[in-house]
């Protein structure tokens, strides 16, 4: 593996740090990104319970807020629901705009390495050519065909590295962005549904609430 880094010439170095970024964030996003820890599926029904038994209080909110981020959005709508319906929406859009950004950290660094990764290939294979241009340009090189060739693999191998790098980071980048919007419908829809509730346009389901 270092016989090929240091094949490929410097730019492998930051090709190599790019693929180490990728790795770490993918990682990351895949254990943070869980709909099980952002959006429990009885969140909305633990609060219609807490509803029908009058056990709403700020101690409840405080507990549902620090539960995951669909419970942040839901007690942001809890807390300014005396305000009326309008205020409510606003207080839960806010909510859901700080929570959809941290649902989007780092994804945009890993699109940026889905980018790059393969444009620092690219000029490190052009870097490595005209090296080899220049090697044909001297006389002593027209007769070695294998140190052409040779060269030309080396030349090669950013290329590989880069494309190596930026494939999956690229799978990987569409694939969290889609988590995310999925997760968004989900969050919307639980919120809406809060909002109806407590404001008279929806009855509760309590057939969710015996499942708590």
């Amino acid at each position: 593996m270092f016989e090929i880094i240091k094949a490929g010439g410097w730019l492998m170095w930051p090709i190599l740090i790019c693929s180490v970024m990728a790795l770490a964030i993918c990682i990351e996003r895949i254990w943070t990104l869980r709909a099980t820890k952002i959006a429990p599926k009885h969140t909305l029904a633990l609060v219609w319970k807490w509803i029908k038994n009058k056990q709403l209080d700020s101690k409840k909110l405080k507990e549902l807020k620090s539960n995951s981020p669909l419970g942040e959005i839901l007690a942001a709508g809890l807390a300014n629901s005396k305000h009326g319906r309008e205020i409510m929406k606003e207080s839960i859009s806010e909510a859901a705009a700080r929570v959809i950004h941290e649902l989007e950290r780092y994804l945009n660094t890993l699109g940026t390495i889905a980018a790059i990764a393969p444009l620092l290939g690219l000029l490190g294979t052009v870097l490595g050519m005209i090296e080899v241009f220049n090697q044909i340009g001297a006389a002593s090189a027209l007769g070695n065909v294998d140190s052409l060739a040779g060269g030309i693999s080396k030349a090669l191998i950013t290329t590989a590295a880069g494309l190596t790098v930026a494939i999956p980071s690229l799978m990987f980048h569409r694939f969290f962005v889609r988590r995310v919007d999925e997760l968004v419908v989900t969050m919307e829809q639980e919120a809406t549904k809060l909002v109806e509730v407590v404001h008279g346009d929806r009855e509760v389901d309590y057939s969710e609430v015996g499942k708590q």
